[in-house]
């Protein structure tokens, strides 16, 4: 689609010149023959004026081809230029326009809509960024408030049960500050592809009802009934990066059911494919809730914020990506929730 910007960079570069030289040339030659004829037998004449005129030739031709190679080259350059001096400091708001249409397109052209691709990554990176430090800013600040005001309290309270109490909250908090660590660690060594990946033989449906058993405490204290369908079925993957999705999955589950609530588990082979379901009977979420709750920090549900730190299902969506499977989520408010994974099987071959 650039041939035709192509071709016109080319005649504007090679072509135009050769014949600006080749009239330059003829031109001198016409009036050699008129200065000649005119002149007669007064070669000083002759070669004076033949001198003037390739002088004042030679100058239009430079002062044209200066016009040229501003207009064509040292114009979009000064604006590249400009224009990357801005980003180096930090304004990623710059943006480039092009002269031509796509199918006219010439190299700096296509320079500028890669710098504006790359400017466009760059704001939208920068902006992730401030969000990502707000965030971790204000989850760490949180549990270290409560550690600092219950630990002032713990030492001035003479009640040993409330101590306990004090004590048990502080627990809890530096719980909730180290899982926040270890996700943001996790997190970016996925999103920097530094989590080394080991695949190995998985009895899915043996590791699925060990998972389910972690959280045998929660389940009990909740009176949640747990409904599982586990076929047997032996996949080639990466334990580490599975037991990271089941934890989620399914402490998300437990934390969103109401005591006395379901939640149904299923792992079925569908063609060449592993589907795992994780439903519940919770609170449920929005559509607009839907589309956002693979993000960073996000929290749809602000009432259990105190439960997690909203980097549980941006951490299974990355390990899902970087194992090649695929997530997705079915909801409706008030009737609970459905995430279904499904991973390939690769017949247990690396």
């Amino acid at each position: 689609m650039r041939k035709k910007g192509k071709i016109k960079s080319f005649l504007m570069g090679t072509i135009f010149p050769f014949f600006t030289v080749i009239l330059l040339v003829s031109v001198s030659l016409i009036v050699y023959e008129q200065i000649k004829m005119t002149a007669g037998d007064k070669p000083f004449v002759v070669s004076l004026v033949m001198l003037l005129t390739v002088c004042a030739l030679s100058v239009l031709f430079v002062v044209g081809d200066k016009i040229r190679r501003k207009i064509t080259n040292e114009a979009p350059v000064k604006e590249i230029l400009d224009a990357t001096e801005k980003i180096a400091s930090g304004d990623f708001s710059v943006r480039f326009t092009t002269i031509h249409s796509y199918e006219n397109y010439n190299d700096y052209d296509l320079i500028k809509e890669n710098l504006n691709a790359m400017v466009a990554e760059l704001e939208k990176s920068e902006i992730l960024k401030t969000d990502f430090i707000s965030n971790v800013s204000h989850e760490i600040k949180t549990p270290l408030s409560i550690i600092q005001n219950y630990i002032s309290l713990v030492q001035e309270e003479k009640d040993e049960e409330k101590r306990k109490k004090y004590i048990e909250t502080v627990i809890l908090a530096t719980k909730r500050l180290s899982s926040l660590i270890t996700n943001v660690l996790k997190l970016n060594k996925l999103e920097h592809q530094e989590l080394n990946v080991e695949y190995q033989k998985i009895r899915l449906d043996q590791m699925l009802a060990e998972a389910i058993l972690s959280f045998e405490d929660l389940i009990d204290k909740k009176q949640i009934e747990i409904d599982c369908s586990l076929e047997e079925i032996e996949i080639n993957s990466s334990a580490s990066c599975l037991e990271i999705v089941w934890n989620n999955l399914i402490s998300n589950a437990i934390k969103f059911t109401e005591p006395n609530g379901k939640i149904t588990i299923k792992l079925y082979r569908k063609m060449d494919e592993i589907v795992v379901e994780v439903a519940d009977t919770g609170c449920g979420i929005s559509a607009d809730t839907g589309a956002k709750i693979f993000d960073k920090f996000y929290q749809g549900d602000t009432s259990h914020s105190g439960e997690g730190n909203g980097l549980g299902l941006a951490l299974v969506k990355k390990v899902i990506d970087l194992i090649g499977g695929k997530i997705s989520v079915e909801s409706q408010l008030g009737k609970g929730s459905k995430f279904t994974i499904v991973l390939k099987d690769t017949g247990y071959e690396n």
